[in-house]
């Protein structure tokens, strides 16, 4: 068997070690005191004159695209037996109680983007009544949905607008579009488009 001695050895590493610190030098080194040279000719340089001031532009026209739409339905007398007329009505239309939200899904034509209904007064938070949870008597409620992404895909938007208007009716109470004023035809249409 041959044996390498012991300079051989040394010898071979510290050229391993040469070319090692060649190679880093070449592709660490270097590039730094290049783009270092760069930014101080960029610095030396001298600055363009600042352009006179234009005319102002119009403020932009607010985007169309509605996050969520909501809708309010106020009751007009709440009371005991105005929850237990939501939890019927809310069991004929197959809602299901999220209790991580604390809020009532109602699936429609799409069940990947239920109509919400939460509470009113305070906002967000209900009681899950189809399991008599107690609380105090519900004076209003929110319906919630997001728009499609593709109008075609606007069915769930006329769920939505028939269930607002069906529990409105049902409670004779003040139905409020997102900006608390009443809600028309208007807002329906705009609802739909």
């Amino acid at each position: 068997m041959n044996t390498i001695s012991l300079p051989v050895w040394l010898a071979f590493v510290s050229l391993l070690c040469g070319v090692v610190a060649a190679a880093l030098f070449v592709y660490v080194v270097l590039p730094r005191r290049r783009r270092a040279k760069a930014r101080k000719a960029q610095a030396a340089m001298p600055k363009p004159a600042p352009a006179p001031p234009a005319e102002p532009a119009p403020p932009p026209v607010p985007a169309a695209k509605v996050k969520q739409h909501s809708l309010f339905v106020i009751f007009a007398h709440p009371d005991a037996t105005t929850d237990e007329r939501l939890t019927e009505w809310l069991r004929g239309k197959n809602a299901r109680f999220d209790p991580l939200k604390k809020v009532f899904l109602i699936d429609g034509q799409q069940r990947s983007n239920p109509v919400t209904l939460a509470n009113a007064f305070p906002p967000g938070e209900m009681p899950d009544l189809l399991r008599g949870e107690s609380h105090a008597p519900i004076r209003g409620v929110s319906l919630l949905v997001k728009p499609p992404l593709h109008k075609r895909r606007n069915q769930q938007m006329h769920v939505y607008v028939a269930l607002a208007k069906e529990l409105n009716d049902a409670f004779k109470g003040d139905m409020l579009d997102s900006e608390q004023n009443p809600a028309t035809d208007t807002t329906y249409q705009q609802i739909l488009s």
